[in-house]
């Protein structure tokens, strides 16, 4: 997703908890049931850190998030009752049965895809929580102060070459900018140096002898 599509898709969203989620998935690439099981007590606000289970292995993992993300977060929090540390982190307001007005409920996957049907009508896109995993492995790969071995565990694959087959893809585009400056470069090297000019001789006047200023 390129960040004008990013920009694009974040100034759609309505409310301050779909804003922390979507923050935190970009930021780090979790999966959608992976954040919509973080707990209160899963946040480790001094070092930026959500805990998430890994889906398949069910294995425990802290993953580092944005500034942006705690923002939004705590922003998020403020809104709503006191948090529980052991009760999930986000929740939505649902009409209960038999018409007893509005209620708390924990949010579930279909109320987060709710959030993108939502905003892809009013955009007219498809996006979806996989897009922003793939952005966020795109620009962790893309960073060259990061390994594939770091993407891959902040992504939480089993095998590197998962990462690399799947992640490590470039634009054409910018493939094909970084070949024409290859290319660049390899005919300003291969240019001659420019002729010396022997004493006593003015260059203009061996500019126009020659033809040189009309090169």
């Amino acid at each position: 997703m390129p960040d004008e599509r990013w920009n694009e898709l974040f100034a759609a969203l309505r409310s301050n908890r779909d804003r922390a989620i979507l923050a935190l998935a970009v930021s780090n690439g979790a999966r959608a049931s992976e954040l919509l099981g973080v707990r209160g007590v899963d946040l480790d606000w001094g070092d930026q850190l959500v805990r998430v289970v890994r889906k398949g292995t069910l294995a425990e993992q802290w993953l580092p998030a944005s500034a942006e993300a705690f923002i939004w977060i705590r922003l998020y929090l403020a809104e709503g009752p006191p948090l529980d540390p052991q009760a999930p982190l986000w929740w939505t307001l649902r009409r209960r049965d038999h018409g007893a007005g509005l209620a708390y409920q924990t949010m579930n996957y279909e109320a987060l895809r709710a959030v993108f049907r939502r905003v892809n009508t009013l955009l007219g896109t498809n996006w979806s929580m996989h897009d922003l995993r793939h952005t966020a492995a795109l620009r962790m790969a893309r960073d060259e102060s990061l390994s594939l071995r770091d993407v891959q565990t902040i992504l939480g694959h089993a095998h590197l070459s998962t990462t690399a087959d799947v992640y490590l893809v470039e634009e054409e585009a910018q493939v094909i900018r970084r070949v024409q400056e290859h290319l660049a470069e390899v005919r300003d090297r291969a240019k001659p140096p420019p002729p010396t000019v022997a004493g006593g001789y003015e260059a203009s006047d061996l500019d126009v002898l020659f033809g040189g200023g009309q090169a």
